[in-house]
């Protein structure tokens, strides 16, 4: 199987197998490539109907001209991780970030998520995320309020008093309890519309419908998440 980085020949084969309509993996098959590196591509220039070779192979030049060495702006820059790959990093990054927008997050929400999960503090600061991201700061304002929103992140103060971002151990029992929740409410606007639509037509019958798997869903959702927190935190202290 080939390594390295694609080169402008597969990406215009990637292109084309969009345009017919082919799946990642049967696209990743004939180029013999993974499958993830198929996904990571396409996701990260513009997704499956935006996606273009020239624009993706120009933009993989500007990212890789981005990561050449350059002398820190400022004390704060993290250094490398002895032991760890820098190059391996930033790939698994960038497929952990292709994962959670496909799973529906928006680009720079994941981008931010990623970057707190690949934490070794699980934290980082407003001005922090700027610099690893290289993104404005109305830009990653704008992402923390809305991972804050979904139970993924919380704020908190550090012993010089600034504020920062934390994905907690139960980050992911927090978020199925909020989507728990989401479903909970959503349900209650449905039987909100049975009263105004009338029970005995159809529009009522459809939103009744709703509402009962909604409910069935979201109680599922906080079961489930509550069992599971239950058996993850008491593991280790089973005999």
């Amino acid at each position: 199987m080939p390594g390295g980085r694609l080169t402008q020949q597969e990406r215009q084969q990637i292109a084309l197998g969009l345009s017919d309509g082919d799946a990642y993996a049967e696209i990743a098959r004939r180029l013999d490539r993974p499958t993830s590196t198929v996904t990571r591509e396409v996701m990260r220039n513009g997704g499956p109907t935006a996606y273009r070779a020239d624009l993706a192979h120009r933009a993989t030049e500007r990212r890789a001209h981005r990561r050449r060495p350059a002398a820190p702006r400022s004390g704060e820059s993290p250094a490398p991780v002895q032991g760890r790959d820098p190059e391996a990093v930033r790939d698994y990054e960038e497929l952990f970030t292709t994962l959670l927008m496909q799973q529906g997050l928006p680009k720079m929400m994941s981008r931010v998520l990623t970057c707190l999960f690949i934490s070794d503090a699980g934290s980082l600061t407003a001005t922090e995320l700027v610099q690893r991201l290289q993104v404005s700061p109305a830009s990653v304002s704008k992402a923390i309020a809305f991972l804050e929103s979904q139970g993924l992140i919380a704020r908190e103060r550090d012993e010089r008093r600034r504020e920062r971002y934390v994905v907690g151990d139960d980050v992911w029992y927090q978020s199925m309890i909020a989507s728990g929740h989401a479903n909970a409410k959503l349900a209650e606007t449905a039987r909100q519309g049975v009263s105004v639509l009338g029970s005995d037509t159809p529009a009522g019958v459809r939103l009744e419908s709703i509402a009962r798997f909604m409910d069935y869903v979201g109680e599922s959702i906080i079961r489930a998440a509550e069992q599971a927190r239950q058996v993850l935190h008491t593991k280790g202290e089973m005999p």
